[in-house]
């Protein structure tokens, strides 16, 4: 199937092994997650779901944003669940293959009285992180919060600590009505720019709707002071990015589009310079 006609959320593109292996969050259908495999970024094909709902997971609805990062020999899955009983929140999943079964690995890493999602890996210094979103719905000033991960990856170490809020970016609104005081914070993806500094992508909400945003620390350490562009990079109804290089050394940025076309949206690959 073409690219264009693969219909997920969140798209998250790990390259390995000579070939592309894609992951998001289903629009339609039973609660779980698919991969995709393909050697040119254009044509895929869908392989068999690595992840389903089942009897005895706490998590019964939004399965969202699942990323897979290679770490220490394994493939880990950074995923958000919910369930009507608890609040949502990000677990660790983990395979011996980019396109294996995927089972749960770790406890739920976000705190447990939090709503949070959209979890991913950072490594400093040696040691694992993850970056992650603390609801805007809980609130109202979504905040974007890092916390240690033991080495293992089976749960957190100490307390999450505060990189940024929505509202310090000039280019956000708020969610249905600009004025509302409601800030989304989304996506957050850790990378280092061409001239070495840390920077995040994240997403909200601006003028435009839907957008993909760039905010880089001061010191280049997750623990300096964030800064945000004046503007999102990216304002076309689309959003939830994130960076990786093609075989060929090209820095593609990954979204998905048609953020507004419910039950339409698809990936997006779009050549960075960054």
């Amino acid at each position: 199937m073409k690219t264009e006609d693969i219909n997920i959320r969140d798209p998250f593109i790990l390259p390995y092994d000579n070939n592309y292996y894609m992951y998001g969050t289903r629009v339609i259908g039973k609660e779980g997650f698919d991969v995709y495999k393909s050697a040119d970024l254009k044509t895929w094909d869908k392989q068999d779901s690595i992840f389903e709902a089942y009897d005895g997971f706490w998590g019964t609805k939004d399965f969202w944003a699942p990323e897979v990062h290679l770490y220490n020999g394994k493939f880990y899955m950074f995923a958000t669940f919910s369930s009507d009983t608890r609040s949502r929140g990000t677990q660790i999943l983990v395979s011996d293959k980019p396109d294996g079964r995927f089972e749960v690995w770790s406890e739920v890493i976000t705190p447990d009285s939090w709503s949070c999602l959209d979890g991913t890996l950072y490594i400093e210094d040696d040691i694992p992180y993850m970056v992650f979103c603390h609801e805007w719905t809980q609130i109202k000033d979504g905040e974007i919060l890092a916390v240690e991960l033991a080495k293992d990856l089976k749960k957190a170490v100490g307390e999450p600590f505060l990189l940024w809020k929505a509202s310090e970016a000039k280019w956000v609104v708020g969610y249905d009505k600009p004025d509302s005081g409601d800030y989304i914070t989304d996506g957050p993806f850790l990378f280092r720019d061409k001239n070495g500094r840390l920077c995040s992508l994240w997403s909200s909400f601006c003028q435009t709707g839907y957008a993909v945003a760039k905010a880089y620390s001061s010191n280049g350490k997750l623990n300096g002071k964030w800064i945000n562009d004046d503007a999102p990079m990216f304002n076309k109804d689309g959003g939830h990015g994130m960076i990786f290089k093609t075989f060929e050394g090209k820095k593609l940025l990954s979204i998905h589009v048609g953020n507004n076309r419910s039950g339409k949206e698809s990936p997006c690959f779009i050549e960075l310079d960054i």
